[in-house]
Order: C-alpha cells, then sequence, then structure tokens
C-alpha cells in the first residue's frame, strides 16, 4: 500500500532471504568471512550459529552468490527433517544428478564418484545444511562419514551447518562427539547494536529505491530497538507496520507511535 506513496520501487521490509537487502554489521562481516575461510582453506566442517530471525539464511545466500561458479558446486538443504537415505538422495539432487539409486549404500557410493569425479574436473563441493538442529543423530553421523570422503591430498566435501542456538546443544552430545572434533571454523552471529539496527533500517530504505523519505524519528528508532532486541526479522516487522501506520497519516515522519502501534498489531498477531 505504501510502496508508491513513498517511492519504493520495491517493499523495504520482507523478510525474504534476499542478498541484496544484506547489511553487513561487523558480526554478519566475520561471519562471511568466516564462511570463506573455512571453505577456502577446506577445513571440512564449518559450523554458524544465530538465533532466530538474526539472519543466517540471508548472510547463506550471500555467500553462495560470492562463490565462483566456475569453481564451485553447491547443495543447499533448506529441510533436514529428513532420514539419512533421503539426505543422500537430497544431496545428489542439488547437485544436478538426475539418475538416483534407492538403497543407501548404493548412494553413497553414487556421491563418492560423483565428488571424485568433479575434484578431478578441477571443482570444490560444498554443503550446506539450513536449521541443522533439527537434523537426528542418525542423519548427523550420515553426514559425518560423508565428510570421510577424500583422496589423498584433500576431502571431496566441505560441509556447512547452520542453525539456531539449540544447535550447539546439540552437537555437545556424546554421540556427537567424533563429528564435534572435525569442526574447525565456527562462528555465533550477535543481534544489531542500536547503531547497526540504525545504518540497517536505512540501508534497507535506500535498497528499495527511497529518496529520503520516510524518515524514522530518534524516538521510533528507540522503541523498534527496544521490542526488536536488534533481532533483524523482528526488526523488518516492525518498520514495514510502523510505515504503513505512517502511510494511513499520510506523513513522511514514521514518530514513536507509529512504531508503538507497529508493536501492539505484532503483539495481537502473537497472543
Amino acid at each position: 500500500m505504501y510502496q508508491s506513496y513513498y517511492g519504493f520501487t520495491e517493499m523495504p521490509f520482507h523478510i525474504t532471504p534476499d542478498p541484496k537487502f544484506l547489511y553487513l554489521s561487523e558480526t554478519h562481516q566475520e561471519a562471511l568471512q568466516h564462511l570463506k575461510y573455512g571453505v577456502a582453506e577446506r577445513k571440512g566442517f564449518i559450523v554458524l550459529v544465530g538465533e532466530v530471525g538474526c539472519g543466517k539464511t540471508t548472510l547463506c545466500r550471500r555467500f553462495m552468490n560470492e562463490l565462483d561458479p566456475q569453481h564451485y558446486d553447491t547443495a543447499l538443504i533448506l529441510n533436514p527433517r529428513v532420514n539419512e537415505t533421503q539426505m543422500l538422495r537430497a544431496i545428489l539432487a542439488e547437485l544436478g544428478e538426475t539418475q538416483v539409486p534407492n538403497k543407501k549404500v548404493d548412494l553413497t557410493a553414487q556421491i563418492n564418484h560423483v565428488l571424485l569425479q568433479r575434484i578431478a574436473a578441477g571443482r570444490e563441493i560444498v554443503l550446506i545444511i539450513d536449521e541443522a538442529q533439527n537434523l537426528s543423530f542418525e542423519v548427523f553421523e550420515q553426514v559425518r562419514l560423508l565428510s570421510n570422503l577424500e583422496t589423498d591430498k584433500q576431502k571431496l566435501l566441505q560441509i556447512v551447518l547452520m542453525g539456531q542456538p539449540e544447535l550447539k546443544e546439540k552437537l555437545a552430545a556424546e554421540e556427537l562427539r567424533q563429528l564435534r572434533q572435525r569442526i574447525l571454523v565456527h562462528y555465533e552471529l550477535e543481534p544489531f547494536s542500536r547503531e547497526e539496527m540504525e545504518h540497517y533500517i536505512q540501508h534497507r530504505l535506500t535498497m528499495a529505491g527511497g529518496n529520503g523519505r520516510p524518515w524514522f524519528t530518534k524516538w521510533a528508532m528507540r522503541h523498534i530497538f527496544k521490542r526488536s532486541d536488534g533481532i533483524p526479522r523482528i526488526i523488518n516487522n516492525l518498520c514495514d507496520k510502523a510505515l504503513l501506520a505512517a502511510f494511513v497519516r499520510d506523513s513522511d515522519e514514521v514518530t514513536y507511535w507509529d512504531a508503538r502501534r507497529a508493536s501492539q498489531n505484532i503483539d495481537t498477531l502473537t497472543d
């Protein structure tokens, strides 16, 4: 409703993981560098942890976009609530393989064959599992076994596990001690500071085609930070509804009362 009124070319506070809108705060920049370092140095297992809505998936999309497509093949698993066989089939499908066997032993053999072929052709393969806290212990073990695939000189597969803080708790389990020992790169995303949040909001307004209007008052910013705790997804929801409230008033100024109305709206929806 307010997009054309404020002259946006697109909605500034969508919650979809569009890398175009990624704001690299200090913690997001460090997380991205950890991902790049882990893959470039072939560290095997990389873990990225962050609260719900902290921007892990958007960061992952940015990371994948920055991998050289002439050198890297990627497999992105978004639904980890699968068994071992389904995980192996999903990996092969993500790598573009169309002829996929049914038995687990045959799937593992085919993955090994595919990886060896691609390594021989000068390619690197990166497996990224989002929401990894939802993996069962059996699938975690299957993923660990995949990390054993190697030549005399290198691992055939780089594995990135991304998840909520529960992922840390799961990896601490005795059943996963062998996998845990192989994690050489680990990073935990932090929420935005107040200053970072203000830069983030302005960044999204600018990327959406904003030309200086509307603007958020100091008190609106303060309220949004207090209610969001610096979590990007919550910031997006609050800003979207606050902009709507300002639009209804035909105003270019997003005030404390617009922000408060936004948070009350969200409270109503979550009650």
